[in-house]
């Protein structure tokens, strides 16, 4: 701890013997620095904040317009430092007053895209910055800004939607075009190799539909045909009529329905109905009936006569209705087999029909989606342009107009000043140790004694005169004023800084 305060003394010796070296040297550097700093141009930052709101004019499509509204104001963002703006605002500003040639203009142009920043801070809130020499001229250049930023979306927005209903009229024309070709390319299709085949549709699509058709009936003759088996077997077991005994009893009406009754339920069940089948629960409920009407009903006495028995009737009825039925099966069965063998004739006959006739189907379809869209969408673009006469799709509020500032945000000279007197100072304290350095002298006994590795035996004090002492004061007073001096100015430029200040603002 003592050599280090030995040698915190010997440089402070050092710098102290040599301090009118250090004083100059503050002096000339804090002079240079400051000329300098007083040099550097003031910069005046003007700030203005945005809101785009997103309107819907139109119900139905959220998403498409809001997406094309966002690109809307991705394009503003873009092309709003372009030279074009940027030419506006140089003609539109002070700025106007220091040109007098394309030249100027251009430069103007240069430095104005670096000194103006858009910033995006949120979804919808956009942030303008502009630094410029005058806090006037910040402001003005941040106001037209906005103004080009309003109004050129407008008229972009209005210029574009002018030119895609151009275009699409123009795709339109020429779909409309193609699809009449195609149309009547497709019915002279028609007319020459499917006017006279049966079905509607391509020849695939009528051999599958022809093909569908007969699975269906032949399963309905089949079904039909098993039916008619039935009756035909019951029919071969039941007499056609019903003889009466000599004195016996005949059966009345009551009881001969009630035997129908029981044949129709007896053939419903050939046919593989169960009790659930709603024919069969309708035949229950007639049985019912039937079987309380008979048990009242009295038995009339006959001779050796017959009558028709009413069970093979029925079956009979029954047989000639499922026969109507097969037969009318076999009759359909028989035209969509020939139906069919006509389309497959054809199909043999010219192979390239079917492929030539899906071609012409695709190419047509592909053209009509084609023009429903483009019909569409001039519609809901048409809509769009008239909502914009009466109502803008992008509505940009002002949430902070463009500041006045009233002082510089760059350079910030109070700290520089400071930087530049610390620097001197600090600078004239080196080159005093630096320049002690040089020379092989002693401040203290302890250094020589250890730099010669000798004892000292004692030291002499320096005796000075009146005469000295007096002169050692003035020179003292004169170092103190010339730091007081240089402090002194150093207060002065601070001071004047904000005087300037003060009276921009």
């Amino acid at each position: 701890m003592g050599s280090l305060f030995d040698e915190v003394r010997a440089a402070l010796h050092a710098v102290w013997m040599r301090r009118w070296v250090a004083l100059a040297v503050a002096w000339g550097l804090c002079l240079v620095g400051w000329l300098v700093v007083s040099q550097m141009p003031n910069n005046y930052e003007s700030r203005a904040r945005i809101f785009v709101q997103l309107r819907q004019i139109l119900p139905g499509a959220d998403g498409a317009n809001q997406a094309a509204q966002q690109r809307d104001i991705d394009r503003v963002r873009q092309t709003l430092t372009s030279a074009v703006n940027l030419e506006k605002v140089v003609r539109g500003t002070d700025l106007a007053r220091t040109v007098a040639n394309d030249r100027d203009i251009a430069d103007r142009i240069a430095g104005l895209q670096k000194a103006i920043k858009l910033t995006a801070q949120q979804d919808n809130l956009f942030e303008i910055s502009v630094t410029a020499p005058s806090g006037k001229l910040a402001k003005q250049i941040a106001q037209k800004l906005i103004d080009i930023f309003v109004e050129g979306n407008l008229a972009d927005n209005r210029d574009a939607s002018s030119q895609s209903m151009q275009f699409l009229d123009q795709q339109l024309d020429a779909r409309q075009k193609q699809l009449q070709e195609a149309e009547a390319k497709k019915a002279d299709f028609q007319a020459r190799y499917l006017g006279s085949l049966p079905g509607t549709g391509s020849l695939n699509d009528r051999i599958a539909a022809a093909r569908t058709q007969l699975a269906q009936v032949q399963s309905d003759l089949a079904a039909a045909q098993s039916g008619l088996n039935a009756v035909n077997g019951q029919m071969a077991g039941t007499p056609a009529s019903v003889a009466g005994a000599g004195g016996g009893a005949v059966a009345g009406p009551a009881r001969a329905r009630l035997q129908a009754i029981q044949g129709q339920i007896a053939n419903g069940q050939s046919q593989g109905w169960t009790d659930n089948h709603p024919d069969m629960v309708a035949l229950r409920r007639q049985l019912a009936q039937a079987t309380a009407a008979a048990r009242g009903e009295p038995m009339v006495g006959g001779g050796g006569s017959s009558s028709s028995n009413p069970l093979y009737l029925s079956l009979r009825a029954m047989q000639a209705d499922k026969s109507a039925q097969v037969a009318a099966l076999v009759q359909r069965k028989n035209q969509i087999e020939g139906d069919l063998g006509a389309l497959e004739a054809k199909i043999a006959e010219a192979p390239g029909v079917a492929a030539e006739q899906g071609q012409i189907d695709r190419e047509y379809q592909v053209l009509k989606d084609q023009y429903d869209k483009l019909l569409t969408d001039r519609e809901q673009l048409k809509v769009t342009s008239s909502a914009q006469t009466v109502s803008d799709t992008v509505k940009f509020n002002v949430i902070d107009p463009p500041t006045q500032p009233r002082s510089p945000t760059a350079p910030n000279r109070p700290m520089l000043l400071t930087a530049v007197l610390i620097a001197g100072l600090g600078a004239g304290a080196a080159a005093a140790f630096a320049l002690a350095k040089l020379k092989a002298t002693f401040s203290t006994a302890t250094r020589l004694e250890k730099t010669s590795g000798m004892p000292v035996i004692g030291s002499i004090g320096e005796v000075l005169t009146q005469a000295q002492v007096a002169m050692r004061r003035k020179k003292l007073t004169l170092f103190a004023g010339g730091i007081g001096a240089l402090c002194l100015a150093y207060v002065g430029l601070i001071g004047v800084e904000f005087l300037q200040r003060g009276m921009g603002a």
